[in-house]
């Protein structure tokens, strides 16, 4: 083998690793895909050739073969859990402890991450193995698994003995990208992270596209650490990810406010926190300090408001959507959850109510997370009066018999399901989509029920007249409605295209779709081939598209819409003015007098872009209160970060 061979691997797996880097931990690619793609094969082809295989390829993180069982492993260095308090008084408590052993105490402040804990090894700067926390004395071996998480570094510059510890995540990202087109969606990143580690098959863990984020080093050959910070610096200096927040503060109070603030933007976060760790800074007194046999006495966790509790599922009500889709709901014994009160919980499907093994009368966990509705995590009792949920043959609404796709029902009366129609109708006046102030479900039913309005289309055909002759309608409220319908006629092509309800087409998706097309007839005509290529549309979505354009009853009733005066803005006539044309802009924080979206159609109409990720490529910052890791990645790229006040004047 020629050494110019060897010297163009170590070439390509360096260049790789850097575009992965790029491309997966700061979200800023620098290459196109096609580029990579042919970095990355050439390598491929050029190991195959030689039959050589250099230490850090990025070509071994694919996951090899299945494995038969887990092995066991003694950790070298036992691993401790962390005491927790969940109020601001118990922390200050644990402060002031600490300032007995040190005067004038720092503590470091870091996110509670809400993964799976893994220790990873390294020898001569070289991966060496990955084992899970397991229960702290005992873990299992998990090497091949980890070995595909791309934020985990295949070589290090530290060249001594080297054991760090952390959490696998699954990020929101990584969460959404992978149940865009899974047969099986995931029900949130925390399952997703414990089913990819802890699966016998490397390749299955590859698929979820994880992450590692490293907070502590467990040893260090012949280095020792004075500080949290020094800890934390020799840890991004070696190339780990150690998530985007640090600070040290001093005092309780510092502790308090800055805690605070995490709280109120945890669920906006790409990672899943349900907490902060506080530990004390310097390093000198630790060892005296000591553990108990559980916790080091030196840290603490401060929880959040509990997310996840167990209550009595009384009943499941069954009801049908705007699409015909028929999907449980649990009735729940009313239970306090992160300061609601809750008694309804999301079930998707009978599959999903059978893995999950829940019953009528049986006592279950809940867990509120980003969503509103809180979730059914599973069975925590069953009693003697527990029965079996059974799945029902006919529409609760209408009585048609159901039909089954996959694990998923069907009611197929479209113009006879009361439920579908009403559920088609709001979501068609509803805010983000049509915009029809002043109606809502109940009003959408009346004009139903009494004035025979099935389709969009019969919205607009609606007189102040008709509307008096409803309960309730007097003459004021009703030529209000008829002229909140007609001020609606005109209409941005995103906007259009959600109201229409195709299945999975939210509002995101249909602003990506309208700004790669351009016009409705474009969008009609357009193939699942060319619906995949705009980011973020999964197979799944496309095909939904498609058979929505392709059904004959459908293109009549946009038909009639638009001999009714409904007509789509072109693009182009909104526009104010081209003064932001060939910038890029992202938005991050609260700002103090538009909502992001309107700041966003704003920039867009006077030629602006508007990204929702910080790469070299973006131009400016826009940054509000409370902004968030997206400002810290401006400062770190070196790109101009501007107020509210100086866009307005770029665009006067």
């Amino acid at each position: 083998m020629g050494m110019d061979k060897l010297e163009r691997m170590k070439f390509l797996v360096d260049e790789v690793n850097k575009h992965n880097k790029y491309y997966y931990d700061l979200d800023a690619p620098t290459i196109s895909d096609k580029e990579y793609d042919a970095l990355y094969y050439e390598l491929v082809d050029l190991e195959k050739e030689t039959g050589v295989i250099l230490p850090n390829s990025p070509t071994q993180r694919v996951g090899g073969s299945a494995l038969d069982k887990f092995e066991k492993k003694k950790h070298d260095v036992r691993l401790y859990s962390m005491n927790k308090v969940r109020s601001f008084g118990d922390l200050k408590k644990f402060m002031s402890d600490m300032a007995e052993f040190q005067s004038n105490p720092t503590f470091s402040l870091e996110y509670k991450f809400d993964g799976l804990t893994i220790v990873v090894e390294y020898e001569n700067g070289l991966f060496k193995s990955a084992t899970t926390r397991g229960n702290g004395e005992v873990g299992e071996v998990v090497t091949e698994q980890v070995r595909t998480i791309k934020s985990v570094p295949l070589s290090v510059p530290f060249k001594g003995k080297l054991l760090v510890r952390g959490e696998g995540m699954m990020t929101m990202r990584a969460f959404n990208r992978y149940n865009k087109n899974a047969v099986e969606p995931l029900k949130n990143p925390r399952n997703g992270v414990a089913g990819a580690i802890r699966n016998l098959d490397p390749k299955e863990t590859a698929k979820r596209q994880l992450d590692f984020f490293c907070y502590e080093v467990l040893y260090a050959e012949n280095k020792n650490f004075s500080s949290q910070v020094d800890m934390h610096n020799f840890l991004k200096e070696n190339h780990f990810l150690t998530g985007d927040y640090f600070k040290v503060v001093k005092t309780a109070e510092e502790a308090e406010e800055e805690i605070e603030k995490v709280d109120k933007v945890k669920d906006k976060l790409d990672v899943m926190i349900d907490g902060m760790v506080i530990k004390l800074n310097e390093t000198a007194h630790r060892e005296e300090i000591g553990y108990t046999n559980k916790f080091p006495k030196w840290a603490m966790a401060f929880k959040f408001e509990a997310l996840e509790t167990s209550t009595i599922l009384k009943d499941v009500v069954w009801q049908v959507g705007r699409t015909g889709k028929v999907t449980p709901t649990a009735i729940l014994e009313p239970v306090e959850l992160a300061g609601a009160n809750i008694s309804r919980a999301t079930l998707n499907n009978i599959e999903d109510i059978r893995k999950k093994g829940v019953m009528i009368n049986s006592r279950i966990f809940i867990r509120r997370s980003n969503e509103v509705i809180p979730e059914v995590l599973g069975l925590a009792e069953k009693y003697d009066n527990s029965k079996e949920i059974v799945e029902p043959s006919f529409c609760p609404c209408c009585g048609e018999k159901l039909v089954k796709k996959g694990p998923l029902l069907y009611c197929k009366n479209r113009d006879g399901c009361v439920e579908q129609i009403i559920s088609r109708l709001t979501h068609f006046v509803s805010r983000e989509a049509m915009n029809i102030e002043g109606l809502n479900e109940k009003s959408l039913e009346k004009f139903h029920l009494d004035l025979g309005v099935n389709e969009f289309s019969d919205l607009f055909k609606l007189s102040a007249e008709q509307l008096m002759t409803l309960e309730k309608f007097k003459e004021k409220k009703a030529t209000n409605i008829v002229s909140s319908i007609q001020k609606a006629k005109e209409v941005e092509l995103y906007r259009f295209l959600y109201a229409l309800g195709i299945s999975e087409v939210g509002i995101k998706t249909a602003k990506d779709i309208a700004k790669e097309f351009k016009t409705l007839e474009n969008i009609e005509k357009a193939t699942v081939e060319e619906l995949v290529r705009v980011d973020d549309v999964g197979e799944i979505i496309a095909k939904n598209i498609v058979e929505y354009f392709a059904d004959e009853e459908n293109l009549k009733e946009i038909d009639r819409l638009f001999s009714l005066g409904v007509s789509i803005l072109d693009n182009e006539s909104v526009a104010l003015s081209n003064k932001l044309e060939g910038l890029t802009f992202v938005l991050t924080g609260t700002l103090p007098h538009y909502s992001r979206p309107d700041m966003s159609a704003l920039i867009e109409k006077h030629g602006g872009k508007v990204s929702s990720s910080v790469s070299k490529n973006t131009s400016f910052v826009l940054a509000g209160e409370e902004a968030g890791s997206k400002l810290d990645k401006a400062k770190a790229l070196g790109v101009k970060i501007i107020s509210e006040g100086d866009i307005l004047k770029m665009m006067e």
